[in-house]
């Protein structure tokens, strides 16, 4: 078995002092990829917060122009290493890598990258909103302290924490980021930073600007959310990691922004299924089964009234579902949670209709 990989801490890659380690499985395989990479500790990951907020400090010096120029400069090395970059995505995740990573996803990230250039160069989102309702007040300026970004499993590009939307937000805003990399590509995440790192020493910026950590334990992940230092955290992935981190966060008085999972419930009216039945069951499918049913906005939950119409229309979905290719789930995590899910419907009174458990 290989080392583990390195850790990207306060602008150098270095061994990391890992409480333990982990290794990444291909989804399409489903086997071991090869490569190890540490959970960092908790003094790993205080270190990062500590070189973060000296670096967020040190960074408004460079603030507009040098911080732009960042990001466009990353945007321009990710674009350069896309075949590589596209590789690892695709072995990481099982998404489809020319349809989907390369022609999709990927130009979305760097298109974010730059959109937040131009946010910073114009500071735009430095212009005043006053929300008496939510009692919310402008900030003019970067917050003190780093970014902490944990990215999801479903985006290994847009929403990566080195590199996605979070990512390029903080780094229009002026601030520094801690990546917590998500551990089904953590791969793709340590490319993502031997690139900003190479853009941090082009454009002249504080090398710990940006920095990468892979898993920390649950206890950890609390602790760096909430530490005195940091200065916020982004957070998209799964509803009870997220509210778990949300209520350390909340105790220590860190604002924390949170994408999560959700049912997404969907009421369809017996007047719209006569008009249209056939349209809504195409949409319905493919909405169900956009990225083999692992995006946040999937519906998951159809409620309608029962009588002839319905019947046709649950017919309808039926023979689609059943006509539908076989997709690869992105972990073994995430086909865990859907056989429990099942288990859990089947047991309280559900009727499976296609597939299988």
């Amino acid at each position: 078995m290989s080392k583990a990989q390195k850790v990207l801490i306060a602008g150098a890659w270095r061994d990391s002092d890992a409480s333990g380690t982990f290794e990444p499985n291909n989804p399409s395989t489903r086997e071991p990829t090869g490569e190890l990479y540490p959970v960092s500790s908790l003094d790993e990951a205080t270190e990062a917060v500590e070189a973060a907020a000296v670096a967020s400090e040190q960074l408004q010096a460079f603030y507009p122009d040098g911080v732009a120029s960042f990001l466009e400069t990353f945007a321009d090395r990710i674009e350069a290493r896309a075949d590589e970059l596209v590789a690892m995505a695709n072995t990481e995740s099982g998404l489809p890598a020319p349809t989907r990573l390369a022609a999709i996803e990927l130009p979305r990230t760097t298109g974010q990258l730059r959109q937040a250039a131009a946010a910073a160069r114009g500071r735009t989102w430095s212009l005043p909103t006053i929300d008496t309702a939510s009692n919310i007040r402008s900030m003019y300026s970067a917050i003190e302290g780093g970014v902490a970004v944990f990215g999801p499993n479903n985006f290994p590009f847009a929403f990566n924490s080195v590199a996605g939307g979070d990512f390029a937000a903080a780094l229009g805003a002026g601030c520094s980021v801690i990546g917590k990399a998500n551990s089904s590509h953590p791969g793709t995440s340590r490319l993502l930073a031997e690139e900003a790192l190479e853009a941090l020493k082009a454009t002249g910026l504080p090398l710990a600007t940006v920095q990468l950590i892979y898993r920390t334990s649950h206890d950890v992940g609390e602790k760096l959310v909430s530490d005195p230092k940091i200065g916020a955290t982004g957070y998209t992935g799964s509803r009870a990691a997220g509210l778990a981190l949300k209520a350390a966060a909340d105790v220590a008085g860190k604002p924390i922004y949170l994408e999560l999972s959700s049912v997404n419930p969907l009421i369809l009216l017996p007047g719209a299924l006569e008009e249209r039945g056939a349209e809504i069951a195409e949409e319905l499918t493919g909405s169900c089964l956009m990225g083999t049913g692992q995006f946040c906005t999937n519906p998951g939950l159809v409620v309608t009234v029962a009588g002839e119409t319905t019947s046709q229309f649950i017919d309808d979905l039926v023979a689609r579902f059943s006509q539908a290719p076989v997709g690869t789930l992105l972990s073994k995590g995430v086909q865990t949670s859907l056989g429990q899910s099942l288990t859990t419907l089947l047991d309280a009174g559900g009727v499976l209709l296609v597939g299988n458990s």
